[in-house]
């Protein structure tokens, strides 16, 4: 099963000189999905509005690391998710996950990954790893 392909999505300037991209679902996503996203776009709102220039500098700079380079989008979402699992943030882990789907990547290389995270990490990961799939299965039904 691939992720979400043809998906639309929207750029946008967040007011600290860095524009995100947000997917634009198709609606029915679960609730674990939609309390996620509204959760975090909401905080992200409110520390970004602070006049904390370091602060909107690292987000910045964690927006622009995921950018096209020598390393594909594809390549650098599936390493964030293996360091989400290894230091396990399940906030980061589905983040990860959700990028993963919205850029297409299939179930089958989503499983590899999580074999890494869980190889490098222990098996401390597993209830982490579980959280992950429950997400991924959540973004394909909606």
């Amino acid at each position: 099963m691939s992720g979400k392909t043809g998906e639309s999505k929207k750029v946008y300037e967040n007011g600290t000189g860095c524009s995100e991209t947000k997917s634009l679902g198709a609606g029915g996503d679960g609730e674990r999905v939609r309390d996620f996203n509204k959760f975090r776009e909401a905080m992200n709102e409110r520390i970004l509005e602070s006049s904390n220039r370091q602060i909107r500098r690292f987000f910045n700079l964690d927006t622009r690391a995921y950018d096209e380079g020598a390393l594909s989008r594809e390549t650098k979402e599936m390493l964030g998710l293996v360091a989400s699992l290894v230091l396990r943030c399940d906030e980061c882990i589905k983040y990860h996950v959700q990028e993963c789907w919205s850029l297409g990547i299939s179930e089958e290389k989503l499983f590899e990954v999580f074999n890494i995270g869980l190889i490098v990490g222990g098996s401390i990961v597993i209830p982490h790893l579980r959280e992950a799939v429950a997400f991924w299965d959540e973004l394909q039904q909606g």
